[in-house]
């Protein structure tokens, strides 16, 4: 499976993040814009960079010129992570981790969630932000968990149902409507929770320092 590591140009991660990344599959970076002057200061060579190329700074476009390759795609109907998006599905990618996503922009941020979404149905898109890893799921699910880890769920909408077993706090065919309802802080009893999601898609947040020490990640 071909897996890929976007690096937008919100708040960076931490360099041992993304080497962490790097070493478990995510070695292809591709950086969204202004994505590039974070990869810059954290001494990383980006293999493609994409963007209108309004955020990158003369600076590190030049210093990138020949080391990395450069697409600059002025359309404004489409944002710098959907661009790095599409042209890693044209490759064939089939998973990708956002990072850079979130920040002092929140428009940006609620942008950037609705990307995972928006893409969903075409590359599993993740985000690593801070302490936090995001997922999207539906259907029958089971995931590798510790237990007392913290598990936060969110559904989108009435419609979508979820049955749980391995979770503290049950759900028994619920819907987590967003603004209505929601399963912050659940805890997994054991080393599995099973979820069986209907009708839609959720998110699921977990602990990324947590995955990483266990190897579930």
């Amino acid at each position: 499976m071909l897996k890929g590591l976007i690096l937008a140009n919100g708040k960076a991660p931490k360099k041992n993040i993304i080497k962490y990344l790097y070493e478990i599959g995510y070695s292809t970076l591709v950086c969204a814009d202004g994505g590039s002057n974070s990869a810059k200061r954290m001494g990383l060579i980006p293999n493609v960079i994409i963007g209108d190329f309004d955020s990158i700074s003369p600076s590190t476009l030049n210093f990138y010129k020949n080391k990395s390759k450069l697409i600059q795609i002025k359309d404004q109907y489409s944002t710098d992570v959907e661009k790095c998006l599409d042209y890693l599905i044209k490759k064939k990618f089939e998973e990708v981790i956002l990072c850079g996503v979130t920040g002092d922009r929140l428009d940006h941020t609620f942008c950037n969630l609705g990307i995972v979404l928006k893409f969903f149905n075409k590359i599993s898109v993740n985000i690593v932000a801070e302490n936090s890893f995001l997922k999207a799921y539906t259907g029958s699910v089971k995931l590798a968990t510790v237990a007392g880890e913290t598990i936060s769920l969110y559904g989108m909408n009435e419609k979508t149902k979820i049955k749980s077993t391995g979770l503290k706090f049950p759900l028994n065919n619920i819907s987590l409507p967003f603004g209505k309802k929601e399963s912050t802080s659940n805890v997994a009893d054991g080393k599995e929770v099973e979820l069986k999601i209907s009708g839609g898609i959720i998110f699921i947040i977990r602990d990324f320092n947590l995955l990483r020490k266990n190897g579930l990640i």
